[in-house]
């Protein structure tokens, strides 16, 4: 769209963006990556140069969909009904995450609860236990009744566990005083404390990536350690990217914020990330106590 058209643009109207290539490219490198990652796990060659390779990509094509949608709202083409639109769209997709991570708790607590015992002759698993796997005593953590992976330790809830959910119940505080000094016009401290989420963030990323090398060379918890070894990983792991999409985003926030974006009435766009960022610490809160601790 031409500057002339900016300059002349009426903001009454409902604003249609133009038509857009970067939904089709950022799905093609979404699938490479994604097929990278698979072919990776299958120790296939061309999975991880394919892997970074799409990652790459994807990177590439957000920087760029991202700048176009701040020159929109910078250029004043977005009005009241769209920043409604906006609000709806991060609703629903904080939703369709949180029905996410359902299916994965569900997951963790369908095998606790219902799988297990019947494997071990609880209840209605009598018969289950008595043709399958006569002997096994269900427990958990258990890596099933076929020991897959061999014998493992589980990570201490009290020690990096313990020391993430701190980090990240902090993060939670500084995002929210980053929040208030954005509607107070107090740029610096905004800086301030968004930057220290930021930097909380990868502390995060950081002890839980120390976490998983622990886990595999002296805790022997690997993804083939059975049913907990991959409800253990498939949960905190998909955690850690929302981790990592977060910190970025928030990256990117820190980015505008130091260009003068934003004002104290018009801000969508932190208060977006922001509302992400609650979400992860409250997804992490539930991870810790039902992954960690019970």
């Amino acid at each position: 769209m031409s500057q002339a058209h900016a300059d002349t643009h009426d903001r009454s109207h409902y604003y249609v963006p133009h038509g857009s290539r970067w939904p089709v490219i950022a799905s093609v490198a979404l699938f490479a990556t994604m097929l990278g990652f698979a072919s990776w796990l299958n120790e296939f060659s061309f999975g991880r140069p394919l892997f970074f390779a799409g990652l790459a990509g994807l990177a590439l094509i957000l920087f760029k969909w991202f700048a176009d949608v701040i020159t929109e709202s910078m250029r004043g083409y977005y009005n009241k009904q769209v920043d409604t639109s906006f609000r709806m769209g991060m609703v629903w997709f904080i939703f369709s995450e949180v029905m996410f991570f359902a299916a994965f708790f569900g997951a963790l607590f369908y095998t606790r609860q219902f799988a297990m015992p019947w494997l071990g002759g609880t209840g209605d698993g009598v018969m289950t236990n008595a043709l399958l796997w006569p002997g096994f005593s269900s427990s958990w953590p258990s890596n099933g009744p076929a020991a897959m992976g061999g014998s493992f330790q589980t990570v201490p809830a009290w020690g990096l566990p313990l020391l993430n959910t701190l980090i990240l119940l902090s993060s939670g505080v500084t995002v929210t005083i980053a929040h208030h000094a954005l509607k107070a016009g107090h740029r610096k401290a905004l800086l301030l404390f968004l930057g220290l989420t930021i930097l909380l963030g990868c502390a995060f990323l950081y002890f839980q990536a120390h976490e998983y090398i622990e886990a595999y060379r002296e805790l022997n918890l690997t993804m083939g350690s059975g049913i907990y070894g991959s409800t253990f990983f498939m949960l905190t792991g998909f955690h850690g990217a929302h981790v990592t999409l977060g910190t970025i985003m928030l990256a990117i926030i820190w980015l505008r914020c130091l260009k003068g974006h934003f004002s104290k009435d018009d801000h969508f766009a932190f208060e977006a990330v922001a509302w992400y960022w609650h979400f992860v610490d409250v997804v992490w809160l539930g991870l810790f106590l039902f992954v960690y601790v019970l």
